[in-house]
């Protein structure tokens, strides 16, 4: 049985237990999982089994307890991966658009945690049984560089990385409207949308996380603008939501963006990756090239 254990902050109070939970460990565990364990009684608040809509305060630790255990529905799948690094600890893949990486309601197979399994058999086990090796995440639509745990110690590496913001990451990004600045900082809170859960807004009630993204020029066009994007946190749609409240929304992006007829998904491209190795210690970066479809949208907006 493993165990994890978090302490609530000030400014992490005053919401539900599963929401907090489901945002907190939204990398380890699926919201069904959480959901799950609250009521099978694995998870504890300051020591006692509690219901899933307990509202928590700053200074409340909350234990989670779980079983490892392999899930036959996630089976491996011969499905064509660009792997641009790989050793013992990680390997370093280049994700294409429209590609989800790892399996979820709606989504069982074509993932990428599927390709991975046909691919080697050393995946971190560390979190939900259905996500083996994945330490961070790109939305189902968003093209780059992801980086894989091949074993436990590698992957809580790699996360604690992650979590204090030590990790260089690039993106590319064409949004709509000719950005005037030559350099762009948005640190605006976000959190859940409360009308739809799978939705981030800009936080008005101070109960939003910390969440910063630093902006700059490429190149202007005609009405729009190509921009490369250094996100220091890294919350859930991070990027596109920040633009938006910026008033530059992202080309082709359905959800928060505006639609474009020469990209059929969001113009976001995880271009760089950059972090400590788990086993060297020594700094490595990896770097993604533009893809076609990201490339044919330039092409035509320099026209």
């Amino acid at each position: 049985m493993e165990k994890k254990i978090v302490i609530v902050k000030t400014e992490q109070a005053n919401q539900r237990l599963d929401y907090f939970l489901a945002q907190e460990f939204a990398i380890q565990f699926s919201r069904s999982k959480i959901k799950q364990l609250i009521e099978q009684g694995q998870v504890e608040l300051n020591g006692k089994t509690v219901k899933a809509h307990t509202h928590i305060c700053a200074g409340d630790q909350i234990t989670i307890a779980y079983e490892i255990i392999l899930d036959e529905v996630t089976r491996a799948e011969d499905i064509p991966i660009t792997i641009l690094y790989e050793d013992e600890e990680i390997i370093v893949v280049d994700k294409p658009a429209g590609m989800v990486v790892h399996p979820a309601c709606g989504n069982p197979d074509g993932t990428l945690v599927n390709a991975l399994l046909f691919h080697t058999q050393s995946l971190s086990t560390v979190g939900d049984a259905a996500r083996p090796g994945i330490v961070h995440r790109l939305d189902k639509d968003t093209s780059g560089v992801l980086v894989i745990a091949k074993n436990d110690q590698a992957h809580r590496m790699l996360a604690n990385q992650f979590s204090s913001h030590h990790i260089e990451r690039i993106y590319w990004v064409v949004v709509g409207g000719v950005v005037q600045h030559d350099e762009m900082k948005c640190s605006d809170p976000l959190a859940r949308s409360p009308m739809n859960r799978k939705k981030v807004i800009v936080a008005v009630s101070g109960d939003g996380k910390e969440a910063v993204t630093n902006f700059r020029i490429l190149k202007r066009f005609k009405k729009a603008t190509l921009l490369e994007a250094r996100p220091q946190t890294g919350r859930t749609h991070q990027i596109r939501v920040h633009l938006r409240s910026l008033g530059y929304p992202v080309l082709g992006d359905s959800v928060y963006g505006i639609n474009s007829q020469f990209i059929h998904r969001q113009a976001l491209h995880a271009k760089l990756l950059g972090f400590q190795h788990p086993k060297t210690k020594q700094h490595v970066s990896f770097e993604s090239k533009i893809p076609k479809d990201f490339q044919y949208l330039i092409d035509h907006l320099e026209t």
